[in-house]
């Protein structure tokens, strides 16, 4: 038995027991009418309307949070999260000049030269 036969039994039994007024039959109908109208309208909303959901609770619409301070600090997250990338990486550069240096691998020479920075920073790359 598919959904559809399914559907069909249940409501001819449902039928067969109801013995209602006019008046509580046109509030039954005027409800469904109502909860299917409810239903078109959210399922015209766009996928991403959660998002005014989460915003809108904290105050009304259009309001300053969901407009202009939740896009504020995602850009404020994004920038700080490159500075702490870019301070790594410059602290691994350093690390590994340190490292050549202290390891020995430079001639004594290198240290005496006017091009040793230049040296360092070719090497480094």
């Amino acid at each position: 038995m598919n959904e559809q036969q399914l559907a069909y039994r249940i409501r001819q039994c449902l039928n067969q027991g109801t013995e209602l007024d006019g008046d509580t039959i046109e509030r039954l109908k005027a409800a469904r009418e109502a909860a299917l109208a409810r239903q078109r309208m959210a399922a015209a909303r766009p996928a991403f309307a959660w998002a005014d959901n989460v915003t809108g609770r904290f105050a009304g619409p259009g309001s300053l949070v969901s407009r202009l301070l939740l896009p504020m600090a995602v850009i404020i997250l994004g920038l700080l999260a490159i500075n702490v990338w870019h301070q790594a990486q410059v602290a691994q550069e350093i690390e590994e000049i340190d490292t050549a240096v202290l390891k020995g691998d430079l001639p004594l020479d290198a240290y005496l030269d006017k091009g040793f920075d230049a040296w360092l920073r070719r090497s480094s790359h």
